[in-house]
């Protein structure tokens, strides 16, 4: 499930040619552990897409993945947009706030990893509007939880109740616990301040939902992965669905699924 901002994907006029087939030519924004994925699944053939510019305040980090594919470092995000069709914003909400509309400006597409950056209602706004007046579009992945598809269908009625419990490893959140502890019970828009770097999933429910969420996160010494569970009551019945994750081996603040999530919408993306 996509959450996006425009009508349509736009197909621009900078496709490569690779075996008789149109690949899509994607920048990275950020060369983190995410972009390393990204990156090692190109190489390997599992997404078929042309991963041509790397851009990172880190140059080092940004000029490892570009020599993997022959590709260029920029720095300056206006050098790779006149030769792409979409960027993965794989870095920090400060990026969502300071580049990203230079991007959606250029009418370009998107992919946004800090997702709680679109909690700010302001800035919300202000990307649908220049992404609609640019014909660009905002896709936003499903992350480290399943069932958004049905969650996004509900929300078209009215929605009662949308429940969230994290449940984490102790260590994950920066503390030491020797029994399970409540460390926060409270609404998305106040998690997301308090933990920026552990609540991308209740930014992207609260989003999908287009409503406050009602969060609560647990440290619990007894296990060793995040579980997420989601409560959803309203006109439509009641949704309830449990993911427990894998840490991602490159880096453990990201787990599989949500690496997953990143590669199958690329490809999707790419399918013409």
């Amino acid at each position: 499930m996509n959450v996006s901002y425009n009508l349509e994907f736009q197909k621009e006029a900078f496709f490569s040619v690779k075996e008789d087939v149109l690949t899509m030519i994607v920048g990275l924004l950020g060369c983190g552990a995410m972009a390393k994925l990204i990156t090692k699944c190109v190489v390997e053939g599992d997404i078929c897409a042309d991963l041509k510019f790397f851009y990172d305040r880190n140059l080092e980090k940004a000029g490892k993945l570009a020599s993997q594919l022959n590709g260029t470092v920029v720095t300056d995000i206006n050098d790779m947009l006149d030769g792409i069709d979409l960027v993965v914003e794989a870095a920090s909400p400060q990026a969502v706030r300071e580049i990203v509309p230079q991007v959606l400006e250029n009418g370009k597409d998107v992919i946004l990893m800090s997702v709680e950056a679109l909690l700010n209602s302001d800035l919300r706004k202000k990307l649908k509007k220049i992404a609609r007046k640019n014909n660009s579009k905002i896709y936003v992945p499903s992350g480290e939880i399943a069932g958004l598809d049905g969650v996004k269908a509900a929300s078209i009625g009215k929605i009662y109740q949308v429940n969230l419990i994290t449940r984490k490893p102790p260590k994950s959140l920066g503390i030491s616990a020797k029994t399970e502890t409540i460390v926060y019970e409270g609404k998305t828009k106040d998690t997301t301040r308090k933990f920026p770097t552990n609540m991308d999933t209740a930014a992207t429910l609260s989003i999908t939902c287009d409503k406050e969420v009602d969060v609560k996160i647990i440290a619990d010494p007894h296990v060793d992965h995040t579980s997420h569970e989601v409560h959803m009551v309203g006109d439509f019945g009641e949704l309830k669905t449990i993911t427990y994750n894998k840490e991602c081996p490159v880096n453990p603040k990201t787990t599989v699924l949500a690496a997953y999530s990143v590669i199958k919408l690329l490809k999707s993306l790419n399918t013409y």
